[in-house]
C-alpha cells in the first residue's frame, strides 16, 4: 500500500537559515508554511526534486521541542505516501494499531514502527525541483531482529516480501534487507539495518539511541551539480570513492551541513547496484 518514500520531517531551530541552507547544497525552493498540531510545529516545506522535505520548528510543549530538547536538530519523522489513506487507516484499525491524524497526514509512534515515527501522506503528483530527483529510502537502524521488523512492515503496509532485497555491509557493520515497495520500478523503500557491532557509526549510533531512524538517501539526475554546490560552499561529504572533486557516483552529506541530516546521494539509477538489481545501473 506505499507508494514511495515521500518526506522527512526535520526538527530545526531557525526553520529560515535551514531553508536557505538546503537550497544551498540541494537547489530545493520552499513550497509553503503551515502548523502541525500532532507535532506542535511551524512547518516551512521544501520541495526538494518530486520530494518535500518539512523543517519543523517548535511551537509550544510537544514532540518538535521534546526532539530538539533531546537530541538536537536532524531527523524526526520518516514520510511515505499511498493512494489510500482510507484503506490504511482500516488496515491499522483492523490490527488495532494506534495512529493520529492531522492534516490529511497519520502518523505512527516511534513505540509502533521500531523507533521510526512515520507519517504517510495521500499520493500526489509534484514536479521535480532542483538537481534533486527524489527521496528513495529512510534507514531504520536496529539493535532489533531485522527479520522481525520486516514481517511487522510487511504486514503494517500490506508490503510484498517477495519484493525485498537482503542487504549486509562490512564497511559500515550492519546486515538486514530492503522493503522495496514497487521494483524495478522504482526504488522506494525503508532500510533495515541490524548493526553487528558498535565500532562504526551506525553501531555507535544505534547502541546510543537503539531501534531509530538513522539517516535519508536522495537521488540526483544533476550529481556534478550538487557536487559542485558543496565543493563551493566548503560542505564536508564523503564520496563513494577517493575524490571528492572528481566522484561520478554521489556521496554522504555530513549531518553537520544540513542542521543535524546525514543525507545519501546517489547519481540515477546507481542505487540498484545494492538494491539486487545491478542489471539496471546506467553507465556514467
Amino acid at each position: 500500500m506505499l507508494d514511495r518514500c515521500d518526506r522527512v520531517q526535520i526538527a530545526v531551530h531557525d526553520a529560515a537559515k535551514a531553508a536557505q541552507r538546503f537550497g544551498q547544497l540541494l537547489g530545493s525552493q520552499v513550497s509553503r508554511h503551515d502548523h502541525s498540531r500532532h507535532l506542535s510545529a511551524k512547518r516551512t516545506i521544501l520541495a526538494v526534486g518530486e520530494s518535500e522535505f518539512e523543517l519543523c520548528e517548535a511551537d509550544g510543549a510537544g514532540l518538535t521541542q521534546d526532539f530538539l530538547s533531546r537530541r538536537g536538530e536532524g531527523l524526526m519523522t520518516a514520510g511515505y505516501c499511498t493512494a489510500d489513506l482510507d484503506g490504511m487507516v482500516k488496515r491499522w484499525e483492523g490490527l488495532g494499531i494506534p495512529y493520529d491524524l492531522d492534516n490529511e497526514q497519520l502518523y505512527l509512534s516511534a513505540e509502533t514502527t521500531f523507533g521510526l515515527p512515520m507519517v504517510i501522506s495521500e499520493s500526489t503528483y509534484r514536479p521535480r525541483v532542483g538537481p534533486v530527483s527524489f527521496l528513495y529510502e529512510t534507514t531504520n537502524t536496529l539493535m532489533s531482529d531485522w527479520r522481525r521488523v520486516a514481517a511487522v512492515y510487511a504486514g503494517l503496509f500490506g508490503l510484498d516480501p517477495a519484493r525485498f532485497s537482503e542487504i549486509g555491509s562490512e564497511r559500515f557493520g550492519y546486515i538486514g534487507t530492503l522493503t522495496l515497495f514497487d521494483p524495478p520500478n522504482r526504488l522506494d523503500r525503508i532500510e533495515l539495518s541490524q548493526v553487528t557491532d558498535n565500532v562504526h557509526a551506525m553501531g555507535r549510533y544505534a547502541h546510543k539511541h537503539g531501534d531509530s531512524l538513522y539517516m535519508c538517501y536522495v537521488e540526483v539526475h544533476d550529481w556534478p551539480n550538487v557536487r559542485q554546490r558543496l565543493l563551493d560552499a566548503g560542505a564536508r561529504y564523503t564520496p563513494r570513492g577517493s575524490d571528492p572533486a572528481t566522484d561520478p557516483d554521489g556521496g554522504w552529506i555530513h549531518p553537520k551541513e544540513l542542521h543535524g541530516v546525514l543525507l545519501g546521494v546517489s547519481r540515477t539509477g546507481l542505487a540498484w547496484d545494492w538494491s539486487g538489481r545491478e542489471e539496471l545501473v546506467p553507465p556514467v
